[in-house]
């Protein structure tokens, strides 16, 4: 049995999803995966979250403990011997500590950035008002909603269900060769979403690639309690 190598309480995922072309995805789907889609539909997430408690081989980081997370992400699939896994692939990733960047591009040639982020989560009368807010190019870029505090199971078969059942991460290392890694958590439960709002400049942060979604509204924005999160230290090549 392979070793844990990161766990985490993830906390107050908000997931903003656009419906894009496919075209624009092909130059970073990894070797070995065809991409994933809901109805007909691909989607690229807007992704931000809290990153708490942090421990690295079971040993607690205190400095780096908790921390905002923002990322931009799309479904993927593949199938192997033992049945369809399916799992995300991201196009960038941000925290505010270099170190915790530089550790995930040296270890795992992912594509971690490090930039000013911060957050606000309130919590009062049966709402929850959560914003993350992180700065580009002395610029302030947001995702924020209003959602019910109540938290309910997930509708089989929906597209919440979709958008956060992926438990497999997959990273592009090369036009050849990509490695695989497992994401353990339990099923989340989501809240109703109220109102919400992106103010992001994606060609600043994602390049010209995703530069459309700035003028695009996004298909539906869902909050997720979270868990405890586990990944695994190995990663496979395929």
């Amino acid at each position: 049995m392979s070793k844990t190598f990161l766990s985490a309480q993830w906390e107050h995922l908000i997931m903003a999803n656009y419906a894009v072309n496919p075209e624009c995805l092909k130059p970073f789907i990894p070797a070995g995966l065809e991409l994933d889609a809901h109805q007909g539909n691909i989607y690229v997430s807007l992704v931000g979250f809290m990153f708490k408690n942090t421990r690295l081989f079971q040993i607690p980081i205190p400095f780096f403990g908790s921390f905002e997370e923002v990322n931009l992400r799309f479904y993927v699939k593949r199938e192997t011997e033992h049945g369809l896994r399916r799992g995300v692939v991201f196009i960038n990733e941000t925290v505010p500590y270099r170190a915790v960047a530089w550790l995930a591009n040296k270890l795992y040639k992912e594509h971690y950035t490090a930039i000013p982020t911060k957050h606000s989560i309130e919590q009062a009368a049966g709402m929850k008002h959560i914003r993350y807010e992180w700065k580009c190019n002395k610029k302030w870029n947001s995702l924020a909603v209003e959602a019910s505090s109540a938290e309910i199971l997930m509708i089989p078969g929906s597209v919440e269900e979709f958008i956060f059942e992926h438990y497999y991460g997959y990273t592009k290392i090369n036009a050849f060769d990509t490695e695989e890694y497992e994401v353990k958590h339990p099923r989340w439960s989501v809240s109703t979403v109220l109102s919400s709002a992106v103010d992001c400049d994606f060609n600043a942060m994602y390049g010209a690639p995703f530069s459309f979604l700035s003028q695009q509204k996004p298909d539906s924005v869902m909050l997720a309690a979270g868990s405890s999160v586990r990944v695994k230290w190995n990663r496979n090549r395929i």
